[in-house]
């Protein structure tokens, strides 16, 4: 009999390189067959010789990898787990806008593992779907347990997939189907959802699509700050994380934000990845206590030049003025410390009714300062915006600031438009859209996260 530590098989997962969550396994090793056997038990797919891929409906493939992994190692078997592979499996994630709150991030788990076992029935032909419908903004079906016999009335789609109902035979169960959802129903099973597609693709090949070469990449030139690339404004955010152990990475599974907390809970950065290019992408807000009203925030948006961005992280990071207290109106003397870069590089200074601006020499790039919006804390009106294009109202991009941000944070955005220098690789074509900044909606509350595991 085969003992532990004497199975010679080594095994190395690792992330699926086109798909966002699955997990790879490579086998090696006389005995590759052992652990072949064993994750293949546990719903991998074998999809070349000795390499097999873990692909879910419920994107929780990372969890899954780490239990199957434990085992092969109480095995006897060798695992190899990437760092990136580990990277996700120790970070923290949610459910945006998830239908039952009141569960436990393990509660969560135990529901979309119950539907991702529904969907792996359906998959392999142990559970067939004989109709469908939409019903309202979800898709329910019902279908039949070959073998016991049980038909199922199923709703939802994904990983929020349930069963509602049971019935004794097929017969039953459509009639009942057919008397609550009418015209609508279908035969058969479903289209594939996009999460579907996608797991199924995972599961058919590893290549990685081949990349265009395109044209020649131009070279960079030195520009002013405000007039430098945007970058690529995610890796600046890994960056900060793996500069600044005070700082937890939270996100929601849908990659599509990203959320930075300070280890205070006061500051909080909310960074949304696929935003427009002349849309809110950043949301920094800063809070007397992890419960309060935010004091103050900035918004930046997604062509901001990565110089001026690395300033505004930077800042949150090291600067000494962020946790500024409830007061009173922005005065004069807050004012000029926030300026006093561009009045020192000579910028023009223009008072225009409520809006006090700081231009340089080509009008390309500025300061506003909004008197009105700075008397009420509460506005949707930005009382100060940094900007560079055309003018302030069909700005390139603008980094939009409330009443009681820090004087020092706002000159260090004043300093870079006037002195700090960055690259550029080829003019902007879209310099010139006529399409206003808008001021963005609150930072929502983030929950509290001291129980969260910071990604390594």
């Amino acid at each position: 009999m085969t003992t532990a530590q004497s199975i010679d098989a080594h095994v190395r997962l690792d992330i699926h390189p086109t798909h966002p969550s699955a997990v790879t396994a490579v086998l090696t090793g006389s005995q590759a067959h052992i652990p072949h056997v064993g994750l293949e038990a546990a719903n991998w797919t074998a999809v070349a010789e000795n390499t097999l891929v873990l692909t879910r409906i419920d994107h929780e493939e990372p969890y899954w990898a780490e239990k199957a992994a434990q085992q092969l190692a109480a095995d006897g078997v060798r695992v190899e787990i990437t760092p990136r592979l580990r990277e996700a499996m120790a970070e923290e994630w949610t459910w945006a806008d998830y239908p039952m709150p009141w569960c436990t991030r393990s509660e969560i788990r135990e529901v979309s593992d119950a539907a991702q076992k529904i969907y792996d029935d359906i998959r392999h032909g142990q559970l067939l779907i004989h109709a469908h419908a939409e019903d309202g903004h979800t898709t329910v079906a019902v279908g039949t347990y070959l073998g016991s016999g049980k038909s199922v009335y199923l709703h939802g789609e994904n990983h929020l997939r349930q069963v509602a109902d049971t019935f004794d035979s097929p017969a039953q169960a459509l009639v009942a189907f057919e008397k609550a959802h009418g015209a609508a129903v279908r035969p058969g099973p479903a289209p594939m959802t996009d999460t579907e597609r996608a797991a199924a693709q995972a599961r058919t090949s590893l290549a990685v699509p081949p990349a265009d070469a395109g044209p020649p990449r131009p070279q960079p030139e030195t520009v002013p700050a405000y007039a430098a690339d945007a970058g690529d404004h995610d890796a600046l955010l890994e960056a900060f994380f793996d500069a600044h152990g005070d700082w937890e990475k939270w996100r929601t599974w849908s990659d599509e934000t990203t959320h930075a907390i300070h280890e205070s809970q006061t500051l909080r950065i909310e960074r949304v990845h696929e935003a427009h290019p002349r849309e809110t992408a950043w949301t920094v807000a800063a809070y007397e206590t992890p419960v309060s009203d935010r004091i103050w925030h900035v918004t930046a948006t997604g062509a901001t030049p990565a110089p001026v961005l690395q300033t505004l992280l930077h800042h949150l990071a090291e600067g000494d003025g962020w946790d500024t207290a409830v007061g009173g109106p922005v005065d004069e003397k807050t004012v000029t410390a926030a300026t006093r870069p561009l009045t020192d590089a000579g910028w023009e200074h223009t008072v225009d009714g409520r809006w006090i601006r700081w231009t340089n020499l080509a009008g390309d790039a500025g300061v506003q300062f909004d008197a009105f919006a700075a008397q009420n804390a509460n506005s949707t009106l930005a009382t100060w915006t940094v900007w560079a294009g055309p003018n302030v109202n069909r700005a390139t991009w603008a980094v939009q600031a409330s009443p009681y941000t820090p004087a020092p944070l706002l000159a260090s955005l004043a300093e870079d438009l006037a002195h700090a220098t960055g690259t550029r690789t080829a003019p902007t074509a879209s310099r010139h859209t006529t399409q206003p900044i808008t001021t963005p909606p609150n930072l929502p509350q983030i929950p509290n996260q001291q129980s969260a595991s910071r990604s390594q």
